[in-house]
């Protein structure tokens, strides 16, 4: 299987809205405007979205329904070529890095924005920036968000900043930290802040004051704090998730010795989230975290019925969860020092040096049952082969910082580009015949993981085709392609025979993948 050359980005231009306006939606591949985009659709308006990597939305529902300009905020020109005939523009765009001057580049990129919109003449800047505290030192995650919004109410345009703290939905790294945090422990040691206040908001909540901020009128530039109706202790919040999770209350211990870098490598081994983005989540709760002020009500009414509560929001994801309906996760956003590159077709590996492990297997199988088990994989499924090589492999990659193996996947069944399986993520994806899987674990060297399903050579059942491939970075990369090499002929082989039986198993009755242990019981 020859890797696909990356597809072009659909047509730029955004058809006229039901409503006569066209919206511009940044960070359209991220949690929260992966759900605000649909429903912008929704509210009338035609909606353009700025993507690095258009690749990544080809998959989502609406892709067909937006225009695409492929781009980076850092790129004015890409910038000004987004902001042509825009009215809103939604800037939905943060940095979750832990090093580097990212707090120069969020600033720069706030600026591109800035200027593009005035030139165009654009009616609405929509910020979501980050509720904190007046009068004590921020972490450089909220400065960096302080500075944009500035940046932004100082751009000539009428701009609203809404500044939220904890955002519960399903999906959200902040409901899945505090998730994780509730099921792995019986017992809490933690960090101090785990008695700080805190008032988050429902993903609901979030959405409906982005979708109002566009009718805000526009001599209001201003930012407002926004939160839900209750206010508790970080504590309460993990206890408040067991009671709807049908869990017992957890005992909590604060704990002095926890600086936030230490509570940053706890959090990284005990849940999914990884190192780099739990850093700026808990610089955020060093502090009581609450609207200082109610102003928003003046300007956008709550939604109907009220803002949810947090054990009705938690009541929510859950639900959402069960059903298998999470429309955006933290999972599907970049990995800092993920590479990004697409995967060179073969006839450009010539002169770099490349290690591959395939292996293919006939099956009575239809592809159509082969490929149900391909699309299934990792996850609460596993990877059909050495459960504790794997777990030991995923342990092994969190205590350096990476993703490791527990990051799961959005959806147990279907999978689309861009989408987080554990420690990959999708590359490319020809639904029914192939999946491209990038590395995202830390090694010394881009690695790729290919499955593919096609008919037999014969016209009867199908053959499976898998292939490893790594490109190793200097020395430490070919040694690690040798110490792993003996495991391949178990992993990898086991991987092939397993996928192929289960293919078998289920061929005639349809059945779903089962769930394959992960990590050994």
């Amino acid at each position: 299987m020859t890797p696909a050359s990356p597809t072009p980005a659909p047509d730029e231009s955004a058809t006229e809205g039901r409503n006569g306006r066209t919206a511009l939606v940044t960070g359209a591949t991220g949690y929260i405007g992966g759900r605000l985009v649909p429903r912008l659709l929704a509210d009338g308006f035609a909606v353009r979205v700025l993507a690095r990597s258009p690749q990544k939305l080809i998959d989502v529902p609406w892709a067909d329904d937006v225009g695409i300009v492929q781009g980076d905020l850092h790129d004015a020109d890409s910038v000004k070529a987004a902001m042509r005939d825009v009215d809103v523009v939604y800037y939905l765009v943060h940095s979750m890095r832990a090093k580097g001057d990212f707090e120069e580049e969020e600033s720069d990129a706030a600026r591109n924005v800035a200027a593009a919109a005035k030139g165009a003449g654009v009616s609405r800047i929509v910020y979501l920036g980050a509720l904190h505290p007046d009068g004590v030192t921020l972490s450089r995650h909220l400065r960096s968000r302080v500075a944009v919004a500035r940046v932004l109410l100082d751009s000539g345009v009428p701009t609203i900043v809404l500044q939220a703290g904890v955002v519960i939905g399903s999906g959200s790294a902040s409901f899945e930290m505090i998730r994780h945090l509730t099921e792995v422990l019986p017992y809490m040691p933690a960090p101090r802040w785990v008695r700080n206040r805190i008032q988050p908001i429902a993903i609901r909540d979030v959405l409906h004051y982005l979708r109002s901020a566009a009718d805000v009128p526009p001599e209001v530039n201003r930012a407002f704090d926004i939160g839900g109706p209750d206010i508790l202790r970080y504590g309460q919040m993990m206890n408040g998730f067991a009671v709807e999770a049908g869990l017992r209350q957890r005992p909590i211990a604060s704990l002095p010795v926890f600086t936030p870098w230490l509570a940053s490598q706890w959090v990284n081994l005990v849940t999914p989230i990884p190192r780099s983005l739990a850093v700026p989540i808990i610089e955020s709760l060093q502090f009581d975290c609450v609207v200082q002020e109610h102003d928003i009500d003046s300007v956008i009414a709550p939604p109907a019925g009220g803002l949810t509560g947090y054990r009705r929001a938690v009541a929510l994801a859950l639900a959402k969860m069960r059903d298998g309906a999470v429309e955006t996760s933290w999972r599907n956003s970049s990995v800092e020092g993920a590479p990004s590159d697409p995967l060179p077709s073969d006839p450009d590996w010539a002169g770099h040096t490349v290690y591959t492990d395939v292996r293919d297997r006939a099956s009575t199988a239809s592809p159509e049952a082969l490929w149900r088990v391909i699309e299934g994989i990792g996850g609460e499924r596993g990877w059909y082969s050495f459960p504790l090589a794997w777990a030991l492999r995923g342990w092994a990659d969190k205590l350096v910082g990476g993703v490791g193996l527990t990051r799961g996947r959005r959806d147990a069944d279907r999978l689309q580009t861009g989408d987080a399986v554990d420690w990959w993520r999708v590359e490319h994806i020809v639904r029914g015949r192939e999946l491209r899987l990038r590395a995202e674990m830390r090694v010394p060297g881009p690695a790729w993981l290919e499955l593919s399903a096609r008919p037999g050579d014969d016209g009867t059942g199908s053959v499976y085709h898998q292939r490893a491939v790594f490109f190793p970075k200097g020395l430490p990369g070919r040694l690690y392609w040798l110490a792993i090499l003996p495991f391949h002929g178990v992993i990898f082989s086991g991987m092939v025979n397993r996928i192929v039986i289960e293919a078998e198993r289920s061929a005639d009755a349809g059945d779903p993948p089962p769930m394959w242990p992960t990590r050994p019981e």
